[in-house]
């Protein structure tokens, strides 16, 4: 028996050491899905078939990931048709929030239309980004608004939203935001949170936003179209952000920064290698943190060695992406929804 025992976990390593390790992608394929007159930041998946988004122009609808149906809608506010770059999503309801004053952030209704569940106006309110930790917690974020960041939260399922007192957050800096490229500058892992801004600082939380401190971080942040663009964490240690100068695109000078230990300490990457100025980076799903796309008006790239090294797989532009599986994910930019197969 002992000796059969045996065999059988040798036979079980032998069959793990020889599992093929994934191939480096080579080329990416691009195959269009939606095409309109919107621009379109902000994308997410609700489940395993359903690509939900919002843009300019009050538009937002849906793609069904294995049909390519697309339904689209738009939403007005009085005479307003508001301008949408932040969008997420429960297991029950889809969330998107405007960009400018007045801020607006509709879910889902009961009625077949969006809800009003949150607004706010007043001079220099403007939002970027939107994510929720489960079915009952999420966080938006948006510019300096009264000497801090503004950060709203919900604990009821995105029902109700209260907005964070200056008084609970670290001290602000004049003009601090955060870009409303590619609703990506929220990152949340398990109870964590980190917000990218625009002076190349991370506000973190470990306790789903009850209290709050700063990770500074070495990205080029000396001009206000500088700082952090885009984060994405693989796991609660290993997390990667992107940047550098939307005016000057081919600078690629401290714009990529990577941290393995939760945001503790952060280090430059690639430093002045490519790619210069993306508006999105994200871990390409089941690649053990090592396999990376980074996207924006200038292309597509893509790292096999955790954003140490990277090269172009196409010069198509986009604002924005998100993977649905580890070969597949779908893009968004001006006036397009692609998919996005990697090979």
């Amino acid at each position: 028996m002992r000796s059969i025992l045996s065999l059988l976990a040798v036979l079980v390593l032998f069959s793990c050491a020889q599992e093929p390790k994934k191939q480096a992608f080579q080329s990416v394929k691009i195959t269009p899905v939606f095409e309109d007159s919107v621009s379109i930041r902000a994308i997410t998946f609700l489940d395993g078939r359903t690509l939900a988004f919002a843009g300019s122009n009050g538009i937002y609808g849906t793609v069904d990931v294995n049909s390519n149906k697309v339904r689209t809608s738009t939403q007005y506010y009085d005479s307003i048709t508001p301008s949408f770059r932040a969008v997420g999503g429960t297991s029950e309801d889809f969330f998107m929030l405007s960009v400018e004053n007045p801020a607006l952030l509709y879910k889902t209704g009961n009625q077949g239309k969006m809800e009003l569940v949150y607004t706010e106006a007043g001079e220099g309110v403007f939002y970027d980004s939107l994510a929720f930790w489960n079915d009952t917690e999420g966080i938006a974020v948006g510019d300096t608004v009264d000497g801090c960041l503004s950060i709203i939260i919900t604990r009821d399922g995105g029902n109700t939203w209260t907005k964070i007192a200056c008084s609970d957050l670290p001290e602000g800096i004049e003009g601090e935001g955060a870009f409303a490229a590619s609703n990506s500058n929220i990152a949340v892992k398990g109870d964590k949170v980190w917000i990218g801004t625009t002076e190349g600082r991370i506000y973190f939380s470990g306790d789903k936003g009850v209290s709050w401190g700063i990770q500074k971080t070495p990205i080029i942040a000396d001009e206000p179209t500088q700082g952090i663009y885009s984060m994405d964490f693989f796991n609660e240690n290993i997390g990667y952000a992107i940047g550098g100068d939307y005016t000057k695109p081919d600078s690629n000078k401290a714009n990529k920064i990577k941290t393995v230990d939760g945001g503790k300490t952060w280090q430059l990457v690639a430093d002045g290698q490519e790619p210069g100025y993306k508006s999105c980076v994200q871990f390409v799903p089941n690649s053990n943190g090592e396999a990376l796309v980074a996207i924006g008006f200038t292309g597509i790239s893509y790292s096999s060695d955790g954003g140490q090294s990277w090269k172009e797989l196409s010069e198509d532009p986009f604002f924005t992406l998100r993977f649905l599986n580890d070969s597949t994910a779908f893009a968004a930019g001006s006036k397009r929804i692609t998919r996005l197969r990697f090979q």
